[in-house]
């Protein structure tokens, strides 16, 4: 019979993996609250800032976010003024999100969030940074595989 005991080192690696993210995710916030965005908005602007326009479908997959909460952004994107949606020629279903003229004004004025991660993670060596990513990495890519095969 399998052990369904957890070991509690292994469980407190993933609750304090949880407790940074959560962490870093309110400093995020309260960095952009001022501008009237949140941390998914700002995702989405990133995106189309950084990478140029995109298919809504495509920021879906790229954040791991359910179509229906995505859609929820993006309507609300727009109706400030900062994102717009064109239909794509073939298919209207699709739509091409870039951002306006005031998406691009506002992109300009956000802080760099890049404190975030020196607040984080300054003072820490790369080749401590490398060993967590490492982890991190393969064990999300384990849970993930494990998901696969079982709804295979």
């Amino acid at each position: 019979m399998p052990n369904k005991s957890i070991d509690l080192e292994h469980a407190s690696l993933g609750a304090l993996t949880k407790r940074c993210y959560f962490a870093g995710r309110a400093v995020m916030e309260h960095a952009l609250r001022p501008h009237g965005i949140g941390v998914t908005q700002w995702y989405v602007l990133y995106q189309l800032a950084e990478v140029g326009p995109t298919m809504q479908r495509e920021l879906v997959r790229l954040l791991q976010i359910e179509r229906a909460t995505l859609s929820t952004i993006i309507s609300s994107l727009a109706r400030k003024g900062l994102v717009e949606q064109v239909q794509n020629a073939v298919d209207q279903r699709q739509k091409l999100l870039r951002l306006t003229t005031t998406g691009e004004k506002l992109w300009s004025k956000l802080p760099d969030l890049g404190f975030i991660h020196d607040l984080a993670f300054g003072g820490i060596s790369a080749t401590e940074i490398e060993i967590a990513v490492r982890v991190l990495r393969t064990a999300t890519e384990r849970l993930n595989q494990r998901l696969k095969e079982e709804r295979a």
